[in-house]
C-alpha cells in the first residue's frame, strides 16, 4: 500500500474531502493540514505562489495527516522536475485534452528510459541523498491527477484514463462551462449534464473522478453524484465570506 494518503484512498474506493489553497500563505496550509480533510491543492496556476514556495507549503502540511497536491501552473517538464525535486509526489495538470497529453505529462515525472525527468542525486525528495531507494521506488508514492476542462477533454475520457501513470481525473467546471459559452454560470444546467457525462465516463473507466465543489451543499452533491475526492472549500473563499459573514451580522 502507497504511503500517498490520497493514492491510498483511491484504491480503497474512500470518498476524500480536500481544501484549496491559494493565498501562497504556509501558516493557512498549516492550520488547514490540521482540518480533518485527506488532501490539500496548492495552486500554482491560479495563485502567486512561486516554486520557491512550494517547499515551505509541503513542510507546512506535514501537521497534519494530509496529502499535499501541487497545481503546476503549466504543463511543461521543467517545472515538473523542480516539484518532484523538492518532494512533491502529488501533482495534477490543468488542461489535459486528450490521451497524448496525458502520457507527454507522465513521460515528465519518470526517469528515462520511462520517460524524460532528469536526474539529480540531491534532492529533498531523496532526502538530500540519504535515501539510496528512492530512483527505484518513488513511483510508488507518486499520485498524478490530469485536469479535463473542455467537451473535448471529457469525450476523451475513456482514452486518457488508460494511460498508464495517470492516477485520477479531475474536472474543471468553470473553465468547463466557459468553454461551452457560459462563462462565470458552471451551474448552467448544460454545464452540469456534461459534468455528470464526465463522471459516469470516468467510473465507467474505473478510474477516481474529483471536482472542485465549493460549500457544504455542493460538496455533498457532487459525492452524492459518484464523485470520489471533491475539493470542499479554498482559503480566500473561506476567509472573504467569513470577513463578509461576520462584518454583515455585526453592523445588523
Amino acid at each position: 500500500m502507497s504511503s500517498n494518503r490520497l493514492k491510498s484512498g483511491f484504491a480503497e474506493k474512500c470518498p476524500q474531502a480536500g481544501l484549496w489553497l491559494s493565498l501562497d500563505a504556509p501558516a493557512a496550509t498549516e492550520i488547514a493540514a490540521g482540518s480533518g480533510a485527506d488532501w490539500l491543492l496548492i495552486d500554482m496556476e491560479h495563485s502567486p505562489t512561486p516554486l520557491s514556495g512550494i517547499g515551505h507549503h509541503l513542510r507546512a502540511a506535514m501537521a497534519g495527516p494530509v496529502e499535499p497536491v501541487v497545481r503546476v501552473p503549466v504543463a511543461e517538464p521543467v517545472i515538473v522536475k523542480r516539484l518532484l525535486d523538492l518532494g512533491a509526489r502529488s501533482l495534477m495538470f490543468p488542461m489535459i485534452d486528450s490521451a497524448a497529453d496525458a502520457a507527454r505529462v507522465v513521460s515528465y515525472t519518470r526517469y528515462p528510459q520511462g520517460g524524460m525527468r532528469g536526474l539529480s542525486m540531491t534532492t529533498r525528495a531523496n532526502n538530500y541523498g540519504r535515501n539510496p531507494d528512492y530512483l527505484h521506488s518513488y513511483t510508488d508514492d507518486l499520485c498524478l491527477i490530469v485536469q479535463v476542462e473542455t467537451p473535448q477533454a471529457i469525450a476523451a475520457i475513456p482514452q486518457i484514463a488508460e494511460v498508464e501513470g495517470v492516477d485520477a481525473i479531475f474536472i474543471g467546471p468553470a473553465d468547463l462551462g466557459a468553454s461551452m459559452g457560459h462563462l462565470g454560470a458552471s451551474g448552467h444546467a448544460d454545464v452540469q449534464d456534461m459534468i455528470d457525462k464526465g463522471c459516469a465516463l470516468a467510473r465507467a473507466a474505473g478510474k477516481p473522478i474529483g471536482i472542485l465543489g465549493f460549500g457544504t451543499d455542493m460538496a455533498r452533491n457532487y459525492f452524492a453524484r459518484g464523485f470520489d475526492f471533491v475539493a470542499v472549500a479554498g482559503d480566500s473563499w473561506l476567509l472573504a465570506r467569513q470577513m463578509d459573514a461576520i462584518i454583515a451580522a455585526v453592523k445588523d
